[in-house]
């Protein structure tokens, strides 16, 4: 009989299947059968669309993914019409879900595997681009059934309490793999690893958790400690570092704005941005505009009024971009620091992938144009 501290395993698998069954979050698209219902454990799913989803989850909640990922698998419905598509379009359709670098590995893994049989092995999945062992783990077992653990941060959580582990998960992460692998059914590894997924997503949540509802309560090691929520144990934050970025929103005499596609490197590579950079020690807002899109374009504007300030939170800074409307004066602007540059119809802006801070920064502008202000105010900062 295998145990897990002395509890029986195979009790705690069939008492949260049976849970599940009842109270899973059913209508999940990419793991349901063309008909509409629950495969079962001989039958396999198509790995595509899991495939898409579980990157798509990757940090983002199931209720933000369900309709990027609907919109995506209408623009992209096979991993061949993604291996043919333009970049531009698929950061496109990644654009408000962040992380981007993952939308291009997406597309480089789908010109690695157009026309060419599923992976089946964890390795052969963890060889592609952005895909570590609980995404591999998670796209065979949905897919294929295949008996692989899975430890994302709902089932971190689950397993903390049920143990009442005295250490942060990241500091134990081969401990946790083993006891997901120990918990796993492996007659039903697709229904196991959802319905861990579901009890971490809708009972054993974060601050609020509703053990009267939890098939594992009983077992529950924090349970019976009093409080569930003391787990699982984090280490000390740092302290997240808070950078101000002045932003040039160039306007040229036709009326188009200038914008400058990222290098293909880090979380927002490929996209595309109104140009400028941080502030330094002692500069004023106008100063660092100025500064960088001369260092960045080779471009002398005029600076003007302040469009929007855009406060914007990443996992690790925070950021507050001071936005100006400036009028082109003299140079012709040169991606010195990026791919490439152009000018743009305001009107033509929403055809570009942005990062998220980006939206509101259009949506200002196009405010503005409509509003008939778009002279450009203070003239005494070039």
């Amino acid at each position: 009989m295998r145990t897990l501290n002395g509890v029986d395993v195979a009790g705690l698998s069939a008492a949260l299947l049976a849970w599940w069954e009842s109270h899973g979050r059913g209508g999940i698209p990419w793991k349901l059968l063309p008909d509409g219902v629950r495969p079962a454990p001989d039958q396999e799913l198509d790995a595509y669309p899991i495939w898409i989803a579980e990157v798509m989850l990757q940090q983002t909640q199931l209720a933000v993914v369900l309709p990027y990922w609907q919109r995506w698998m209408a623009a992209f419905p096979t991993v061949e019409a993604l291996a043919a598509a333009p970049l531009d379009q698929v950061r496109l359709q990644w654009q408000g879900l962040g992380y981007y670098s993952r939308a291009r590995r997406l597309h480089e893994s789908a010109q690695v595997l157009a026309g060419r049989p599923w992976p089946t092995t964890l390795e052969q999945w963890m060889s592609l681009p952005g895909i570590g062992r609980t995404t591999a783990g998670s796209i065979l077992s949905s897919a294929f059934n295949t008996a692989e653990p899975i430890l994302d941060g709902n089932v971190k959580r689950v397993l903390a309490r049920l143990q009442a582990h005295p250490r942060s998960p990241a500091r134990d992460q081969k401990l946790f793999w083993q006891w997901s692998e120990r918990l796993l059914d492996a007659r039903r590894p697709r229904d196991f690893n959802q319905a861990l997924m579901d009890l971490g997503a809708t009972v054993c949540t974060p601050r609020h958790p509703t053990c009267a509802d939890c098939p594992w309560r009983c077992n529950c090691a924090a349970y019976a400690a009093g409080d569930p929520c003391c787990w699982p144990v984090t280490d000390a934050s740092k302290p997240v570092p808070f950078q101000v970025i002045g932003v040039g929103v160039v306007l040229n005499a036709e009326g188009e704005v200038l914008i400058d596609q990222r290098l293909e490197e880090g979380l927002l590579g490929g996209m595309w941005e109104f140009p400028g950079g941080k502030q330094e020690p002692g500069e004023t807002i106008q100063t660092c505009i100025a500064r960088e899109l001369e260092e960045e374009l080779g471009i002398a504007v005029t600076l003007g009024d302040e469009l929007i300030t855009v406060d914007h939170a990443y996992s690790h800074k925070k950021l507050r971009f001071v936005v100006h409307l400036c009028t082109w004066v003299s140079g012709d602007p040169q991606p010195l620091a990026s791919q490439q540059v152009r000018w743009v119809p305001p009107a033509s802006l929403k055809e570009y992938p942005f990062p998220a801070a980006n939206a509101r920064i259009i949506e200002a502008l196009l405010g503005r144009l409509a509003g008939g202000n778009q002279a450009v105010g203070n003239r005494d900062a070039a």
